[in-house]
């Protein structure tokens, strides 16, 4: 099942966006115009449904609906999200809807302005009902939240539940000890990936190990062997052996290796774990452009194999510049005082026309996101 349809309004940049996804997306624009924040709208609806999780704790990670809500909102400052889910992407199955408002008085605590769902094209789920009119607190959790309530759609919480997201940051992941104070929930940055690893089941880790190990070949030449292993104290880490002059080569621990290497490292196990949809940011960051440039094409070798649905941000030319990524595939974020516009590249005519005409996304897409006053930059001494 993927997301097929993301409606919103006044969520963070977007004061309103309508847009339809592929089975794999590529989000580009400039910097601050929301990539990141219409990831993110995957990840609040992940946070309701999850375990231990709710309404309340996901607004709250978040700073508060203030930090939610989009600067631009004015006479309407409620916040609304839909997401179509279907198996084709095509006609839906289901359909969840959400409206989020501040309590005018009391603890001003967020509660739901509506809780709609649908299954197909049935109503199933309409709230208020008339136990929220008899008990308001009712409207501080979302049915989507609570297992006593959401048996007959549960199926989309357990698809929300199981979203993925990791932007892995190597120095958190090689020096953990030296981030202090408490990790960010569903640790999304890899402090605590070495500990994912090794929670895995042995036969699945090893399996998974092996064929990131492969891939690295290509990548980093000199590396074979990786392995989970565990030093005096039980402390999990990474091992490979490097080849150099010597014979016996050298075995190195994941503080030793590059950052590119733990990147793609962890890119790799994402890319493994699951069937469920993937949230990758810039995913180029450290790699060389010739690794940059195949990632698309991975992409879709592991699609096709899993039908996972993957949304990428980027800004990467090499990465953009594959000819197999269609216009369909991409979104282009364009920021204004009034929020950001999202638009599907192909449905804008020169872009369109470009791409006809045998263009790659990147030669037609990318200078329509370059900063308008770039030149500027130029004066900076």
């Amino acid at each position: 099942m993927i997301i097929s349809r993301l409606i919103l309004k006044n969520w963070r940049n977007f004061r309103s966006a309508d847009v339809r996804f592929a089975q794999r997306v590529f989000l580009t624009g400039p910097n601050a115009s929301g990539k990141s924040n219409l990831l993110d709208v995957f990840r609040f609806l992940r946070d309701i449904a999850k375990p231990g999780g709710g309404l309340q704790s996901a607004i709250k990670d978040r700073g508060g609906l203030s930090k939610v809500r989009c600067l631009a909102a004015r006479k309407e400052p409620d916040i609304e999200i839909e997401v179509e889910l279907s198996e084709d992407g095509t006609s839906p199955t289901w359909r969840y809807g959400i409206g989020i408002k501040q309590q005018p008085r009391g603890y001003r605590q967020p509660f739901l302005q509506f809780e709609k769902i649908w299954s197909g094209d049935k109503l199933i789920c309409e709230r208020p009902d008339n136990a929220d009119n008899a008990d308001e607190e009712r409207l501080t959790q979302t049915h989507l939240e609570q297992i006593s309530a959401n048996a007959e759609f549960r199926e989309i919480a357990k698809f929300f539940e199981s979203i993925r997201y990791l932007h892995l940051v190597p120095q958190l992941l090689r020096h953990p000890e030296a981030f202090q104070g408490p990790n960010v929930p569903d640790d999304p940055f890899g402090r605590n990936f070495l500990e994912m690893v090794v929670k895995t089941p042995e036969k699945t880790r090893r399996s998974r190990l092996r064929r990131i190990e492969d891939a690295l070949r290509a990548a980093v030449p000199q590396m074979r062997n990786l392995i989970d292993t565990r030093d005096e104290s039980g402390i999990p880490h990474l091992e490979a052996t490097y080849e150099h002059w010597r014979p016996n080569a050298g075995k190195q621990r994941e503080d030793q290796f590059s950052d590119g290497t733990l990147r793609l490292i962890g890119l790799f196990w994402s890319l493994l774990d699951g069937e469920s949809p993937l949230l990758l940011e810039e995913p180029e960051l450290s790699l060389h452009s010739g690794i940059v440039s195949k990632l698309p094409e991975l992409f879709y070798r592991l699609q096709r194999q899993k039908k996972r649905q993957i949304f990428v941000s980027t800004h990467s030319s090499d990465m953009l510049s594959q000819k197999s990524i269609g216009g369909e595939e991409v979104l282009i974020l364009r920021p204004d005082k009034e929020g950001t516009a999202v638009e599907v590249a192909s449905s804008i005519k020169e872009v369109r026309v470009l791409l006809d005409s045998g263009l790659s996304v990147a030669d037609a897409i990318l200078p329509r996101t370059s900063p308008g006053n770039l030149n500027q930059l130029d004066l900076f001494t």
